[in-house]
């Protein structure tokens, strides 16, 4: 009779174990995919300088390097993705094709995910730099001027500006449970330096 109720104490022991690797597996899932990514990227950004237009990360991806973000904060090294889609998201910043390119005259909108490739915005304060080089390897050095959190509801961010500007947008807040909330932080920048 005590075999007997030592089976089922070890069976549901072993599902919990499965079942707490499983969860582990799920929470390092988008971590490790968005790490694979930017390694893939880098690869395809390096193609990209090379002259290869529209270098694609992999074969299937229907986004390429448009940019590559570097910051003090947290010693980011980023590929930026044309389009913002929520595809394009998972996998790396991206570029909104609505917005000025990166050096030129009106508002850059780059867009990424606050729980990976945006984490570090948290960290970023007014005066600090950044640079954006496009895949021609001109690069272009941005300051921060402001950090707001907007209500995507109600405001919006200005694309026509008379100075080349770049928007860093994000979702807020940096801890939130559900992802998708109304809040977005944004970081914005005014270019200093081109060439």
């Amino acid at each position: 009779m005590f075999a007997v109720a030592r089976k089922p104490g070890r069976l549901l022991m072993a599902c919990l174990l499965c079942f707490g690797f499983w969860q582990l597996g799920q929470g390092a899932y988008i971590p490790a995919k968005a790490w694979l990514a930017q390694e893939l990227m880098q690869r395809a950004w390096t193609r990209a300088g090379s002259g290869e237009v529209r270098a694609t990360p992999w074969p299937w991806a229907d986004t390429w390097p448009v940019a590559r973000l570097t910051a003090q904060s947290g010693d980011v090294d980023l590929i930026v993705l044309a389009g913002g889609s929520g595809r394009t998201l998972a996998f790396g910043p991206g570029h909104l094709s609505a917005s000025a390119m990166p050096g030129m005259t009106g508002n850059a909108v780059i867009a990424g995910h606050r729980d990976t490739h945006f984490q570090f915005l948290k960290h970023v304060e007014p005066g600090e730099q950044l640079k954006l080089e496009s895949s021609e390897g001109v690069e272009h050095l941005y300051t921060v001027v402001g950090i707001d959190i907007v209500d995507s509801r109600s405001g919006s961010l200005l694309l026509d500006t008379d100075d080349a500007m770049l928007s860093l947008v994000t979702c807020y807040p940096f801890d939130a449970r559900d992802a998708g909330g109304p809040l977005r932080y944004v970081v914005t920048a005014r270019m200093i330096h081109s060439g």
